[in-house]
C-alpha cells in the first residue's frame, strides 16, 4: 500500500517545461519540442551521476564532500525512497538524498546512518548541476521533495544541517532552526534545521519552473 501511494504521488510524475535547456545548443537544436522533466526517486545505477555533480559543486567550495560514492550507494540501495532526482532528457541535473533518523536531534552517527521506518527524515545533500545553477532549480527541488515526503506514511519531519550562509535559504522554504549542530566536519561547524510536515499534501505553489 505505501509503495502504490509514493507511486501514484504526483510529485514524481513527468512534466514540461518551458523551452528552457541547460545547455543552449541541444536547446536550438530540438526547437521543435518541449524538452521532458522528470521527478523520480534515484537508485544505486544513478550513483555516478549523483556524486559527479556533488563532488563538483562541493569540493571547490569546501573540500569536502556530504557523502562520498561508497555512501551515495549505501542510501540509494538502502532508501531510494528517500531520493529524489530532476532529470531534463534523461539527464541527472539535480537531486536530493535523504536517510531515516530515530533521535532528536542529528549526531554525527546520522551523517552514515539510515534507520528504517522512523518519522524523521535526515536530508544529506541537495545539489545542482554546474550547468543549471541560478535557475531556481534548488528551490523548485527542495519543495517538490518536501510535498512528496508528505505522501509517505508515517512521516513527521525533515531535518538537515547547513552552513551560516545556506539558512536564509532555507528558512525561506519553510524551515526553522534549531540551533547549532553537534556534528562537525573538520573545521566546520553547522546549524540545523527542522521542517514539519503538516498541512495539506498536494499543497499548490507557484514555483515558476
Amino acid at each position: 500500500m505505501a509503495q502504490q501511494q509514493v507511486n501514484n504521488s504526483p510529485f514524481l510524475k513527468p512534466f514540461f517545461l518551458k523551452p528552457q535547456m541547460c545547455s543552449p545548443s541541444r536547446s536550438r537544436q530540438r526547437r521543435h519540442t518541449l524538452p521532458a522533466s522528470e521527478f523520480r526517486n534515484l537508485t544505486p545505477q544513478d550513483a555516478i551521476s549523483v556524486f559527479e555533480i556533488e563532488r563538483e559543486a562541493f569540493v571547490s567550495v569546501s573540500g569536502e564532500c556530504p557523502l562520498t560514492l561508497e555512501e551515495v550507494l549505501h542510501f540509494l540501495g538502502q532508501c531510494p525512497e528517500l531520493s529524489l532526482g530532476w532529470f531534463e532528457e534523461g539527464q541527472l541535473v539535480a537531486f536530493i538524498i535523504g536517510s531515516g533518523w530515530d533521535k532528536e536531534r542529528l549526531s554525527q552517527d546520522a551523517m552514515t546512518a539510515h534507520v528504517p521506518e522512523t518519522p524523521t527524515v535526515h536530508i544529506h545533500v541537495l545539489s545542482v548541476h554546474r550547468r543549471c545553477r541560478q535557475q531556481g532549480k534548488g528551490s523548485v527541488l527542495l519543495w517538490r521533495y518536501l510535498q512528496y515526503l508528505r505522501c509517505l506514511p508515517g512521516l513527521r519531519r525533515a531535518l538537515l544541517i547547513c552552513e551560516e550562509f545556506l539558512v536564509p535559504f532555507y528558512l525561506k522554504a519553510g524551515f526553522k532552526e534549531k540551533g547549532p549542530s553537534a556534528i562537525t566536519v573538520g573545521q566546520m561547524s553547522f546549524t540545523e534545521m527542522e521542517y514539519l510536515l503538516g498541512g495539506a499534501a498536494f499543497a499548490r505553489r507557484n514555483s515558476g519552473c
